[in-house]
């Protein structure tokens, strides 16, 4: 003969649950700090009357998971006085990345942005854009079989 239980977490359980929300809010909050802007950049410079504003583009992914169990007691646990059952687990993870884009200069004169352009990234995916021409092109002339 078997007995509906209704299960209910115990003060622990809760407990660990409290706390591992905690650990995730710390992480967020962690996360968007690693992710502000003035990680890049500092504050818009006042030169006499030019204002120096710089900018950044920051970019971030962030996930979490979290995993509960329990149990049940069979009859032949009540016999025995044991239970069985537990769980618990969590984790997460993110990447932040940032760069900077450009600076806004603010003169009497007008308002000028001068981009940040990086030649190394631009000579990099220049080789990378004609290798993989290169070797399509190899491809495409291979005698079929």
């Amino acid at each position: 003969m078997t007995e509906d239980t209704k299960i209910t977490p115990s003060t622990d359980e809760i407990a660990s649950s409290t706390e591992a929300l905690g650990v995730v809010q710390e992480t967020i909050e962690y996360f968007l700090e690693a992710a502000s802007v003035d990680r890049v950049f500092g504050e818009p410079i006042q030169h006499g009357d030019t204002m120096i504003i710089p900018t950044a583009e920051v970019f971030g992914a962030l996930g979490f998971g979290a995993g509960y169990g329990s149990g049940q007691s069979t009859d032949s646990d009540e016999k025995s006085g044991e239970n069985s059952g537990s769980g618990g687990g969590g984790g997460g993870g993110g990447r932040v990345f940032s760069r900077p884009v450009a600076v806004v200069v603010s003169s009497p004169e007008g308002v000028n942005v001068h981009e940040v352009v990086d030649p190394t990234k631009i000579a990099l995916a220049a080789i990378t854009a004609s290798g993989f021409m290169v070797s399509m092109l190899f491809r495409m002339l291979k005698p079929k079989r």
